[in-house]
């Protein structure tokens, strides 16, 4: 069994091949508010990034897998662990369907579950977990259709701004899958 590859979908490294929809992702405004970036990222740091990806995840602490369609073999996203402990065999897990036509197609689900069989077959991680802005249905959803289970809030975790400059805070909540 191919841990990687799904009925729809598969996995793979990121490739030099990818700094352009790369680019664009990262640079996108309106997706900063699910990660920690608040600035554009030049191509020239991206390539470096992109030269550096080889790093094993017991160096780097992380992992970035490009989402791609079996049949078109188009890039539909990206799956994140990040804050890889290799003593406590856990890790943070993020994923972003960046086309928005291959949205709540269940490819996001498969390729959860396929990160869950990779991080359980070669990782032998413990533990993911998923940190999920509370206004995020979608995600929630998602997370909890892959047996995640919400054990927190972070009451006013995330910082917004409008374009007029209104501040306001979210909630955030954790979810968690143990193995």
């Amino acid at each position: 069994m191919k841990t990687l590859v799904g009925e729809y979908i598969y996995l793979r490294a990121l490739e030099p091949s990818d700094l352009d929809v790369l680019y664009t992702v990262e640079n996108d405004e309106t997706l900063w508010n699910v990660g920690e970036t608040m600035v554009p990222l030049s191509k020239h740091i991206l390539k470096d990034y992109l030269s550096n990806v080889h790093l094993d995840i017991y160096e780097a602490k992380q992992l970035r897998l490009v989402i791609c369609s079996k049949k078109t073999n188009d890039f539909i996203g990206l799956i994140d662990l990040y804050d890889f402990d290799p003593h406590h065999l856990r890790a943070g897990i993020g994923i972003l369907i960046s086309n928005t036509n291959a949205r709540r197609k269940g490819y996001a689900y498969q390729a959860l579950e396929l990160m869950k069989n990779y991080c359980a077959l070669h990782l032998k991680i413990h533990q993911l977990y998923a940190n999920i802005e509370a206004v995020n249905t979608a995600s929630i959803a998602l997370f909890e259709k892959a047996a995640f289970t919400k054990i927190g809030l972070k009451k006013d975790w995330r910082r917004t701004q409008d374009i007029y400059g209104t501040v306001r805070y979210t909630n955030e909540f954790l979810y968690q899958y143990i193995f």
